[in-house]
């Protein structure tokens, strides 16, 4: 664990399309024209959103029907690569901002807007690890969620 918290250089649009097929490349896999696709899609929301959301996204900007069950298996894939994280409460998804760097989530969802903030702190995620596994479970990626209100909620 090198950083308790670090901010990153976080790629947007065309940059961040690059780093994702970068990572996808990588990994052994293909950067398909309906990947990019639904990378594209993803990646245009403001706040997670469900394969349904994204299959709708894509469809209308193909101008042809694409099947959320076609999103799931490519978000699926997304998210074993790190381009994806997934909102698990809302089973929803979130392009990662920084696909090349492994973190553990911690996401701070805002249960007034729905906004969902990611941040990055291998202290608190490598101590949760470390009591799992002293607790003879092997940890293989922790997702955190913390409900509540977002500023911008807090203060109306």
């Amino acid at each position: 664990m090198a950083h308790a918290h670090h901010d990153h250089h976080e790629p947007q649009g065309a940059d961040l399309a690059q780093a994702a097929q970068a990572t996808l490349e990588r990994a052994g896999e293909q950067w398909t024209a309906m990947r990019a696709s639904v990378f594209g899609a993803l990646a245009g929301f403001t706040k997670p959103a469900s394969a349904y959301d994204i299959a709708d996204a894509v469809s209308k900007s193909e101008g042809r029907r694409v099947a959320a069950n076609s999103v799931y298996r490519i978000l699926d894939l997304f998210v074993g690569a790190n381009l994806a994280r997934k909102v698990e409460s809302a089973n929803a998804y979130v392009a990662n901002a920084h696909p090349d760097c492994m973190h553990d989530c911690i996401f701070l969802v805002c249960d007034s807007c729905g906004q969902t903030t990611h941040l990055d702190d291998d202290r608190l995620t490598g101590g949760v690890r470390e009591a799992a596994s002293a607790a003879g479970f092997q940890p293989v990626r922790p997702v955190i969620e913390v409900r509540g209100r977002c500023a911008k909620c807090a203060i109306n």
